[in-house]
């Protein structure tokens, strides 16, 4: 079977070198397992077969039967096409073709009975069907079909070869008929029969030639359950082994630094989701066995407390300790804010951005060698190799998803021995994509946000109204309140009708003038230093307006901050929109969301629209960002990408499945954690073909 499925699939009859090379590049196929397990994306019944006088341009795909009377051509230029009259014993109907007019005319000879499938429309008030499917129906006996027919994803360029949806089906079907031997299964036999399975060989010829509903829904369900459980096997196995493998440096004490702050510089009551959190914090750095663990929190919940009392815990125990964040505007906030709490109890602290002086570097390096320096806050500066640690016994990552999975594994290197690892992020993640982005991590959820604040008041206004904006604007400048204006664009963009912030700019400071008003402005082409001076102003409170892009979608903490206007709202995703959103609501007063947008807006952006003036809980609204985008966007954006790429999986609508083969997978490890047993060796053997070709990351989450 090995051999066979691993055939090059240049040598399948029907592709030879050129096809093969298009197959390569454009859909990833290099051999018959790759094609075989191309899956269909969606299926059309072919069982009906409809009179042309019943044809209507409001149907959808149909199927007619019926002979080609003729050829001819009309019209000139690009617009120059063949035509062929088609006709059964109701009436005729035109097949028009743009390209491929000499293949079409030597490939289907009129007179002969042929089976035509396409979209009707209507031209000139005749009934017409553009680049039909075609074929003889003495033809269609000899193939692979069925009622269901597979629809498959092409590319323009493909179809420009003729690699067509219904030729990629041909060539399946060419495929399957070659295959002289039953494929062997994938899971154990127990498995297959005790959570009744179809079994491989029926459902890999099932998904791609069902002969009804039934059948493809038995066969899906059998390759989900399998693609899915093969992910959370591995994801628990690295953790058991990691958990096994790597012993933590043990914080058996909290000593003086942690007792200073909790009971005299604690800004304020912890919440009980802080305290729980800490607790399962605590437990796992005085377990011995290495902290790898994932803190989600809504945007102002108090993640950084968390982070700063966990890196506590390691100073008072006689380590270092680090935070990466993404940007410098992030890693300068956690600096400020650090170093505002500490204020009286003896813990240096220091800075590290791509921007810091050679001067300041060596005294960093001196000071973190002689253990004299205890927390290091920085960029992606922390990685570079100059920079080394003595003992660095706790790394924090925040908002993680913004790191590649390398840059986090050379922050992990910094320790002889693996540091304990604190993800963080505001980013609120649904829990079947956590199950599957973050399923080798602990998992700890702050739920609560501190008291005192006042939830968030949004609002939409279309661009018309936009005068009402600019009267609410100055309403809270005149109180005091500061306001930020979020543009999705720095320049105008010629490809999308959306507001700029150059543009922005000119209106915004003729309806705020100077003196009276001070505007400042940041986005992601400043010099660090411009951009510093800039947000310094308006952290200030010197200006009244900050005008920026989506860079200060993350951390940015301003609590006489009170509105949020976000322009062309439509442009951006439910995620994005609720980070902007978190930006304000910092302090004790009433802040306000402002959703700007055009008047024509998609049926999906109205959703995301209304989803945001609803509900602030970020997580029915990432529940919601995963059912609309469905989870690639999402992925894309977490960089640490799923163990491998799903085939026919969908973690928005397949939670219940995730979860089922989680619990199954965890059973299986705990009775047989090295998957020694005789009936799991498959699995043992198809993780190892899964998996093999792929670095391992999971020690640094």
């Amino acid at each position: 079977m090995q051999d066979f499925l691993d055939t090059s699939i240049t040598y399948l009859p029907g592709v030879g070198p050129k096809r093969a090379e298009l197959l390569n590049k454009e859909l990833n196929i290099f051999n018959y397992r790759d094609l075989l397990y191309y899956f269909p994306y969606k299926y059309i019944d072919r069982t009906r077969f409809y009179k042309i006088s019943e044809l209507d341009p409001d149907l959808p795909f149909v199927q007619i039967k019926g002979m080609i009377k003729g050829y001819y051509t009309e019209g000139r230029g690009h617009g120059k096409r063949l035509v062929a009259d088609f006709q059964d014993d109701t009436g005729s109907v035109k097949l028009v073709w743009f390209k491929g007019v000499k293949w079409i005319t030597q490939s289907y000879t009129p007179g002969v009975e042929f089976i035509v499938f396409g979209k009707p429309g209507v031209f000139n008030g005749m009934i017409n069907i553009i680049h039909p499917e075609i074929e003889a129906s003495s033809k269609v006996a000899e193939r692979l079909t069925s009622a269901l027919q597979a629809q498959y994803s092409t590319t323009e360029n493909l179809k420009n070869h003729f690699l067509t949806s219904r030729a990629v089906s041909k060539l399946i079907g060419t495929m399957l008929k070659q295959l002289k031997f039953r494929l062997p299964e994938s899971l154990p036999a127990w498995m297959v029969s005790k959570y009744k399975l179809m079994e491989l060989h029926q459902a890999l010829h099932k998904i791609h030639f069902p002969s009804g509903p039934d059948e493809l829904e038995k066969a899906r369900y059998r390759l989900k359950f399998e693609e899915l459980f093969y992910i959370q096997l591995n994801l628990i196995r690295f953790k058991n082994n990691r958990t096994r493998k790597f012993k933590g440096f043990v914080f058996s004490s909290v000593g003086e630094n942690f007792n200073s702050f909790y009971y005299n510089n604690l800004p304020f009551s912890l919440t009980e989701a802080q305290k729980r959190v800490m607790k399962e914090i605590r437990k796992d750095l005085g377990s011995g066995k290495q902290m790898n663990r994932l803190l989600q929190g809504d945007v102002g919940s108090g993640k950084t407390l968390v982070a700063l009392m966990s890196m506590l815990i390691a100073i008072d125990n006689g380590y270092q300790a680090c935070i990466m964040a993404p940007t410098e505007i992030l890693a300068s906030q956690h600096y400020e804010t650090i170093t505002k709490m500490l204020e009286g109890i003896n813990i240096k602290i220091r800075l590290l951005t791509g921007s810091s002086k050679r001067s300041l570097r060596k005294e960093i390096s001196e000071s973190l060698m002689d253990r004299s320096l205890n927390i290091l806050i920085g960029t992606h500066a922390l990685i570079e190799e100059n920079v080394k640690f003595d003992n660095l016994g706790l790394v924090i990552i925040d908002e993680q998803h913004r790191f590649g999975v390398e840059q986090r594994a050379k922050l992990w290197q910094k320790s002889i021995n693996p540091p304990h690892i604190l993800v963080m992020t505001a980013t609120p993640i649904p829990r079947t994509l956590a199950m599957t982005l973050y399923g080798d991590l602990d998992v700890s959820v702050i739920d609560e946000l501190p008291p005192g604040r006042v939830p968030i008041k949004t609002m939409h206004y279309f661009d018309a109204e936009r005068n009402k904006v600019f009267g609410f604007m100055r309403t809270q400048i005149s109180e005091g309140r500061q306001i930020y204006i979020v543009y999705p664009l720095i320049k105008e963009s010629e490809k999308m009708d959306y507001k700029d912030l150059e543009d922005g700019w000119d209106t915004i400071s003729r309806v705020f003038p100077a003196p009276e008003y001070c505007i400042s402005v940041v986005h992601g082409r400043m010099t660090p230093v411009i951009k510093e001076e800039s947000m310094r102003l308006f952290k200030d409170g010197k200006a009244h307006i900050l005008i920026a892009t989506t860079v200060i979608e993350v951390g940015v903490d301003i609590p006489n901050a009170s509105v949020m206007v976000i322009e062309s709202a439509e442009r951006f995703g439910l995620s994005q929109l609720h980070q902007l959103r978190g930006r304000v609501g910092r302090g004790s007063e009433q802040s306000y969301c402002i959703l700007m947008s055009s008047g024509k807006l998609s049926k999906e952006a109205a959703t995301r629209i209304e989803v945001m003036i609803r509900t602030t809980d970020g997580f029915e609204i990432a529940e919601t960002d995963l059912q609309l985008r469905g989870p690639g966007d999402i992925e894309g954006t977490m960089q640490s990408g799923i163990p491998f790429d799903l085939k026919i999986s969908n973690l928005s609508r397949d939670g219940q499945i995730i979860e089922y083969v989680r619990n199954i997978a965890e059973d299986i490890l705990t009775k047989d954690p090295l998957l020694e047993e005789k009936e799991n060796l498959i699995l043992l053997t198809e993780l190892k073909r899964l998996f093999s070709k792929r670095q391992s990351w999971s020690n640094i989450s």
